[in-house]
């Protein structure tokens, strides 16, 4: 297996709300789209080491030990190089947003200001991006402070305290620095100016506030709450400020397993992920968040048509997903090709998405702003379109790429857009034929007890008239489709432990799904088994499964979407449905170790 420079796990992530860096604990910046999340690259050594671009700073210090942390409470990233010869860091943020509205703030950019913490220590750093998916080197020119790079689509500006030279297609710098001593560099725009240490140090105290003050917000005073209110900050980073929407994750192709081709991009929202960031938000007290993301999903069903009434994905700004591409020229993550833009999924049929933004639906509405008039008929529409095509296969929650199949998880949410529309009828005393809706709801509930069962077990399967379980099961108390101590769903629930667990990584299945390798454990699906024991009465198996599984985030907190059977983060990253269930499966449990929701506890 070819190993990568530098692991997933060994990134931290820094953004505006607009785009997002990954920064290395070497120091090195190999990830960035510019100017938005979904754009072309700027810097992509994560996923080809010689031709993908990355601007590093190298300390000449000997086998320096490497640390990464966050300021508390904010998305400001710290890197130290700890050695007998000194020790220096790097601080790496990008000007919050609300740090910017003041005269004079700086133009969006990256920025690195690093300081020598003990004796003398001499850094070389080198930005050498390399523009749309690492298709073109920028021509470079010294300008007053800085460097500029351009291509005849875009330009970007580098300036610095210290002296840069060029290179071709880079810029570098040699400077020595004692203890107290710092040097800045600001990366961004052609909006981009010259800046001064007072400038600098000013936007780094607004932006720190910024974040501090946003986290303040958050209500959650239980258990894990570091780790709960790391997993917000990272879901705010992935948010659009703009638009609302939410980007599954900040990444493309980094694999699912290593050396297949199990590499897809994430920088979209799924509706999928609806009514899991508006429950998470509001739990957390960041209404706002939640509000803001319900409007969007709404402004897509009032954009659906009867043909096709609702995407499963969407660009973060509502318009189309783009068609999936490969890069050929891109060598991908510890070679694991091809590198792929895009998502051949948008065109999928995956009918669980109704249930999702139904459920987001009701839970705005019960907690929020009430549904409009119009917005009503639009979701009457959308409930027509489930009443007539809930029996049609699709490909799912997992989006399999081989022949439609009828899935019980798609069967259930199902069931639950039906359930959410006649509960938000009956709430609003809003018109609709809720009797036929019914009719439909407890059809569908009837369909899946008698035909998504084991034949010889009983416990609930993956598709109709099949035998495999699947991760995807752990929804259903969820959602309240079935009791969570009923004993069929007990027996599933240990079923699913027996065969999809292993010692806190949980797989979503175990069948064929017509892709290359195999993937890794899916850690969305850790947390939903850690919830589903906590809500079956199982509380200390659900505490340590909820333990095993937040030693899955790397140092700084973050998940990515799987891990290897070694734990090692595979997959998209950081990932948001992991963060979204993590922080569920933790205000859940949380709640029941409650002495006054703990059945038969004695003190």
């Amino acid at each position: 297996m070819v190993r990568p420079n530098r692991a997933i796990s060994q990134h931290g992530i820094v953004g505006d709300m607009e785009t997002a860096a990954l920064i290395a604990r070497d120091g090195t910046l190999d990830y960035l789209c510019w100017p938005a999340l979904d754009s072309p690259t700027v810097f992509a050594e994560l996923l080809d080491a010689e031709k993908g671009g990355a601007f590093t700073m190298t300390p000449q210090l000997h086998d320096p030990r490497t640390l990464q942390l966050y300021v508390p409470e904010t998305n400001v990233l710290i890197t130290r190089w700890m050695a007998d010869g000194g020790s220096a860091e790097v601080m790496d943020l990008m000007p919050h947003p609300d740090a910017r509205v003041h005269p004079g703030r700086t133009a969006r950019c990256i920025l690195r200001r690093i300081t020598v913490t003990r004796g003398q220590v001499s850094f070389t750093t080198r930005c050498a991006p390399r523009f749309d998916y690492a298709r073109a080197i920028p021509q470079t020119a010294e300008i007053e402070g800085g460097v500029a790079f351009t291509t005849d689509d875009l330009t970007m500006r580098l300036f610095a305290s210290v002296p840069l030279t060029c290179a071709e297609g880079a810029a570098v710098a040699t400077f020595t620095l004692s203890a107290g001593e710092t040097a800045w560099f600001t990366l961004g725009g052609d909006d981009l100016t010259l800046s001064d240490d007072a400038r600098i140090s000013d936007e780094i105290v607004e932006t720190t506030g910024a974040w501090r003050s946003w986290a303040g917000k958050s209500t959650y005073r239980g258990r894990w709450r570091e780790q709960v209110l790391r997993s917000a900050l990272a879901l705010k980073l992935l948010t659009s400020r703009q638009h609302g929407s939410i980007a599954a994750a900040a990444t493309f192709s980094l694999p699912e397993a290593v050396g297949a081709g199990r590499n897809w991009d994430y920088r979209a929202t799924w509706i999928r992920d609806a009514s899991f960031t508006v429950y998470a938000f509001m739990r957390l007290g960041f209404l706002e968040e939640a509000q803001h993301f319900g409007r969007w999903a709404g402004q897509r069903v009032m954009a659906s048509d009867a043909d096709h009434p609702l995407r499963i994905m969407y660009a973060l700004d509502g318009s189309e997903a783009r068609d999936e591409e490969e890069l050929d020229h891109l060598a991908g993550y510890a070679d694991s090709r091809p590198v792929r833009i895009g998502n051949g999924a948008n065109v999928q049929t995956q009918l669980d998405i109704f249930g999702e933004l139904m459920d987001s639906v009701y839970l705005s509405n019960k907690y929020g702003e009430a549904i409009s008039h119009k917005g009503w008929q639009h979701v009457r529409d959308i409930v027509d379109y489930v009443i007539e095509h809930w029996q049609t296969p699709d490909a799912g929650i997992w989006e399999m790429r081989s022949q439609p199949r009828h899935f019980l998880h798609s069967r259930v949410m199902c069931w639950v857009a039906l359930d959410r529309a006649i509960r938000l009828a009956k709430k609003r005393s809003l018109p609709a034929p809720i009797v036929r809706w019914a009719e439909c709801r407890d059809a569908i509930h009837a369909d899946v007890w008698e035909n998504f069962r084991h034949p010889e077990h009983g416990y609930f399967v993956q598709e109709r008239g099949g035998r495999e379980l699947d991760a995807a099961l752990l929804m259903m108390p969820l959602v309240r489709f079935v009791s969570s101590t009923d004993p069929v769903w007990l027996h599933t629930l240990d079923a699913i432990g027996a065969h999809l667990c292993d010692d806190g990584l949980v797989y979503r299945y175990r069948t064929t799904d017509g892709l290359e390798g195999e993937e890794g454990a899916f850690t969305t699906c850790t947390f939903w088994y850690a919830e589903c024991l906590a809500r079956a009465g199982r509380i200390d198996e659900a505490q340590l499964t909820l333990a095993k599984g937040m030693r899955y985030a790397n140092a700084l907190g973050l998940f990515a979407e799987e891990q290897d059977v070694r734990g090692h983060q595979l997959g998209n990253f950081p990932q948001a449905l992991t963060h979204l269930a993590f922080i569920s499966a933790a205000f859940f449990t949380d709640r029941r170790l409650d002495p006054s929701h703990r059945p038969n506890w004695q003190p």
